[in-house]
């Protein structure tokens, strides 16, 4: 880390509709498959757990979380790529795991693709185990590809 990005202040602070603009472009800029706007608007809508990473005063990442019968579920945890390797993925999933326990869950679920090497190994530091996978879950191109289903037992 260089000396810079060690004296950034760094926040993690609910998302607001006027946070889209920049969520999207994290989003177009991370996956190949991107979630749409449409997508985040209903999720702050309808209520879920959206929290965003902040670096200062530029939005870094964020974090969508859904909870439910003592169980919650990553919806969504992106850091932006010029941001990444910073350890800031885990700052978002330390708050993830903190809001799932002041909800009173007992697990936290995620799906991942196969492919996100670096994300499946952010999960397991944290404690995810594999438990399943969902054939043919995320849009790969012309095809399909499956998707790794995670559990962190709180």
């Amino acid at each position: 880390m260089s000396a810079e990005a060690e004296t950034l202040h760094y926040l993690v602070r609910p998302l607001a509709e006027a946070d889209l603009d920049r969520v999207m472009e994290i989003e177009l800029e991370a996956y190949p498959h991107p979630w749409t706007r449409g997508i985040f608007a209903d999720c702050l809508r309808v209520g879920y757990q959206c929290w965003g990473l902040q670096a200062d005063a530029s939005l870094v990442g964020y974090c969508i979380l859904t909870h439910a019968a003592k169980e919650a579920h990553l919806l969504n945890l992106c850091v932006a790529p010029s941001w990444q390797r910073r350890g800031l993925g885990g700052i978002l999933l330390e708050h993830v795991v903190r809001l799932a326990l002041a909800h009173g869950c007992e697990s936290i679920f995620l799906e991942v693709r196969p492919s996100n090497r670096d994300a499946i190994r952010l999960y397991q530091r944290s404690g995810f185990t594999v438990i399943g996978k969902r054939p043919g879950y995320y849009s790969k191109g012309a095809g399909r590809e499956d998707a790794i289903v995670m559990r962190l037992k709180l």
